[in-house]
């Protein structure tokens, strides 16, 4: 079943951090747009916005995120795929994120203009003017 998402951008520009394992929860993480904290056993990685990084954190800046605004069940197959697939053909890269909800793909900024297209191109409506 292919599936037909509606993609709305979010605003401003996102980060990727990584901070050591064990790390606390920053402070600096919280607040509006999306935050994404992710504990692993050999790193924790940071989603937010990049103006909420201080300087010294390891991170990648320069994202742009997405949101899926379809809501599915929890466990529907190929929401991910769908979103993520067309943007991986067009040679980009791209970073997923997934709440119990709704899924967040991040691409570069550079980028964005090329997945809205390929997002276009396989049938996906893109709601680009949060932007």
């Amino acid at each position: 079943m292919k599936l037909k998402l509606q993609m709305r951008g979010l605003p401003g520009e996102y980060a990727v951090s990584r901070l050591a394992p064990g790390a606390a929860m920053p402070a600096w993480a919280s607040g509006p747009g999306l935050v994404n904290v992710t504990h692993a056993e050999d790193e924790i990685s940071v989603v937010c916005l990049a103006g909420r990084v201080p300087e010294g954190v390891e991170c990648s800046r320069g994202w742009a995120a997405f949101q899926v605004s379809d809501l599915y069940d929890f466990d529907a197959p190929g929401v991910v795929l769908s979103a993520v697939r067309p943007v991986s053909e067009a040679g980009l890269g791209v970073f997923a994120v997934s709440t119990f909800y709704r899924d967040y793909l991040l691409v570069r900024q550079a980028e964005r203009a090329g997945a809205e297209d390929a997002w276009r191109a396989a049938g996906h409506q893109v709601d680009a003017a949060a932007m």
